[in-house]
């Protein structure tokens, strides 16, 4: 714009009221650009605040997703939890598998390999008699055929020593009249049948006469007869009763409260706190032996060990204590439990000071300063790898069916060395050829597949526990005389498990030192296959006898008196029930294979 275009005025005045016009123009602009920039401050600030809230709140919603997906796996937990323990309450305790989901061995495969076993050990393995007992050489035919001709299970004939008491049975004279003629008939025979009755135990008092003798000329120097050393000396039990008393609470799990309800219904009032100085009276008088089969097991080459709880009474509430079991091998063959108050490592490693070996048990912490020494080699269980693929069968079942095919195909090669009676570097040697081969399949698949799972899932634990254990799971390959998995042990945890829910609890330490002293008696004989009664019914007429007569300073010989060596001297007391259950065990088991081959 030019100076003539912006006709300024020529009046100082007016160009004066022009120019301050204009600043008041200018001024209010000013005003008006600060205050747009005020607000658009304060609008940023807004945004700010705005962007932070929101920050903070996706913050919140993040945090809420953890806490969300943190309580599903919670939840997830607890369903497989409340799972687990519905399963351990009311379902099977078997952890068996569908053999249609899996690939185990075939036919063919099995058949060639009974035929390599059994050229191997030709004098050793059984061969089909044609008896009814011999149930895994039989065909389908020959079971069919022994179906369609046995009817029923049929009865055991009763023992011959049982007392028989007859019973005669005989028609009144109208019923022995003929229809025909009207005369009587005539006996020619009768027809026997056999009833088993049941008569309550029953009791007797012995009364021990000591004779007296006197001189007849000078009335002095009476003599009296010894009485033989007694169990409880001066005490009321004989030495059946004691054995009696003992079987029944740690054998038949029946607490003294209930045996003096039963010794009641027979007119003797004897009261528990009597009972219970008996029986530790009897493990007092059994330490010895005890001691002795604990040396023994110590001596072995394998252990076979576990632990279950025990409640103490103290003062306040009870104390959780352990029994531990120790097995030997089969040169040992005797179990004995120790009492503690506490599952710390200190407790196997003072049992098992001096012992070189293998030590076969779960992978319990406390035993890793056992296997410090050098002298214990760890072998692991099986069955407890397996267990952890069995409760994860429910969240991954492809890769747990996976994992138990394999450990059952172990398993199977197991059950075809039992059946060849494979023994020592026969068994051994067959491990090496047919067994290595499977487990290093299954560690490459364990490694192949381990990364692919939740760490902390159930299947992620299996695989967890599995690689952790596998050198001492793989080591019963090493030697014939180790067994694939702790059963053994397990087995031995059942009485102190049954007994604490009868008897409940023990009532000190010393208390629990005798209980585990009479559990390895009772579990020891049972496993020798010697019939209790008969053998504490011994112990405690022999005993006394043995401790009294023996040298202070040089402890008895009670090795004839341990259960094996006792049975060799008494086989009329053999044991015969547990033989019987697994004969009637493999014969369904064997009805069973049979059957799915028919399908």
């Amino acid at each position: 714009m030019s100076q003539d275009d912006l006709q300024l005025p020529n009046d100082m005045e007016q160009l004066k009221a022009l120019i301050a016009g204009q600043a008041v123009a200018i001024a209010e602009r000013d005003d008006a650009i600060a205050e747009r920039e005020a607000s658009l401050a304060e609008r940023e600030s807004v945004l700010a605040q705005h962007a932070a809230t929101i920050t903070q709140h996706e913050t919140v919603i993040d945090s809420l997703h953890e806490t969300i997906e943190q309580q599903l796996r919670k939840l997830e937990g607890l369903h497989q939890q409340l799972a687990r323990l519905l399963r351990k309450q009311y379902g099977p305790q078997k952890e068996r598998i569908d053999p249609d989901q899996l690939t185990l061995f075939s036919s063919a495969e099995l058949e060639s390999l009974v035929a390599e076993l059994q050229q191997g050990v030709t004098d050793s393995v059984s061969t089909d008699d044609g008896s009814d007992d011999d149930v895994g050489a039989a065909s389908d035919g020959e079971v069919s055929d022994r179906k369609k001709q046995r009817k029923g299970h049929g009865r055991r004939p009763l023992p011959d020593h049982l007392p028989r008491e007859e019973v005669t049975h005989e028609l009144t004279a109208e019923e022995r009249t003929c229809p025909c003629c009207g005369k009587l008939r005539k006996e020619i025979g009768s027809e026997v049948s056999e009833q088993l009755e049941f008569v309550p135990a029953s009791l007797k008092v012995i009364q021990h006469h000591r004779k007296k003798y006197a001189c007849d000329a000078c009335e002095e120097n009476v003599a009296i007869a010894a009485k033989p050393p007694q169990p409880i000396p001066k005490g009321l039990p004989g030495p059946g009763l004691l054995a009696h008393t003992v079987l029944s609470k740690y054998g038949d799990y029946l607490p003294l409260y209930r045996q003096e309800d039963i010794l009641s219904r027979s007119g003797i009032i004897i009261r528990r706190s009597t009972l219970c100085d008996w029986v530790a009276s009897t493990a007092d008088l059994l330490q010895p032996l005890y001691d002795l089969m604990c040396d023994r097991v110590r001596s072995s080459h394998v252990i076979h060990t576990d632990d279950t709880g025990i409640k103490m009474l103290d003062i306040g509430q009870c104390r959780n204590c352990k029994f531990w079991a120790y097995a030997g091998d089969k040169d040992n063959q005797y179990a004995v439990y120790e009492f503690s108050l506490t599952r710390e490592g200190q407790e196997p490693s003072r049992f098992l000071e001096g012992f070189k070996g293998y030590l076969q048990a779960d992978a319990f912490s406390g035993y890793d300063q056992v296997y410090a020494t050098g002298k214990v080699i760890e072998v692991a269980c099986m069955a407890h790898a397996r267990r952890y693929w069995w409760e994860s069968i429910e969240t991954d079942s492809r890769r747990a069916h996976e994992a138990i095919s394999y450990i059952a195909r172990l398993y199977a090669l197991e059950a075809q060395f039992d059946q060849a009676k494979l023994e020592g570097d026969a068994r051994r040697d067959a491990r090496q050829q047919y067994a290595i081969p499977i487990l290093n399949t299954f560690e490459a698949w364990l490694r192949k597949e381990q990364h692919r799972v939740l760490p902390k899932s159930p299947i992620g634990k299996a695989f967890t526990y599995t690689l952790n254990q596998w050198a001492a799971l793989c080591r019963y390959t090493e030697d014939g005389a180790l067994s694939i998995d702790n059963n053994l042990a397990e087995r031995l945890m059942k009485p102190p498990a049954i007994g604490r829910k009868n008897f409940l609890f023990v009532g000190s330490e010393t208390g629990g030192d005798r209980a585990a002293i009479l559990l390895s008696v009772i579990a020891s004989a049972k496993l020798c296959e010697v019939e209790p009664w008969a053998w504490l019914n011994h112990l405690f007429r022999e005993l006394p006898l043995r401790l009294a007569t023996a040298d202070p300073d040089k402890p008895p010989d009670l090795t004839d008196l341990l259960p094996d060596n006792w049975l060799k001297s008494h086989p009329q007391h053999r044991w015969q029930i547990d033989e019987i259950r697994q004969k009637e065990r493999a014969r369904s088991r064997q009805q069973k294979i049979n059957k799915r081959k028919r399908r």
